[in-house]
């Protein structure tokens, strides 16, 4: 094979590696609607700030998870990541952590034991 030829075959495969991506984008914004474009406006998590969908905090997770339950993609978007199996945040209005829907997230570090456990000597 020629350099010329490898050339043009990686030049080709790039091109249609990027034409994948967008066509996959665009897949998931026309997905709910058919071939209508979706306002992205709409899309919540393409309006406000996206961090708020993968945030450490149980509060702001739920608040991502509330402003999704009107967004128009929303089942495609949850069942895109359960095949992508994602391994965190929220999609679809659900929190995913390690690809499966949890009910909600518990803060970081040990739970707070119960005043009854302690013994006071």
């Amino acid at each position: 094979m020629s350099t010329a030829t490898i050339r043009t075959t990686c030049r080709n495969e790039a091109e249609n590696t990027t034409a994948t991506a967008m066509s996959i984008a665009s897949m998931t914004m026309n997905a709910h609607t058919g071939t209508h474009a979706i306002d992205e406006a709409a899309v919540p998590c393409r309006a406000a700030d996206p961090d708020l969908w993968f945030a450490e905090n149980p509060t702001e997770l739920e608040q991502a998870k509330a402003l999704c339950a009107d967004c128009p993609i929303r089942r495609t978007c949850l069942s895109a990541a359960l095949d992508r199996a994602e391994p965190w945040g929220v999609w679809g209005g659900e929190i995913l952590d390690q690809g499966v829907v949890i009910a909600r997230k518990r803060p970081r570090g040990r739970p707070r034991k119960d005043g009854a456990d302690r013994k006071v000597a």
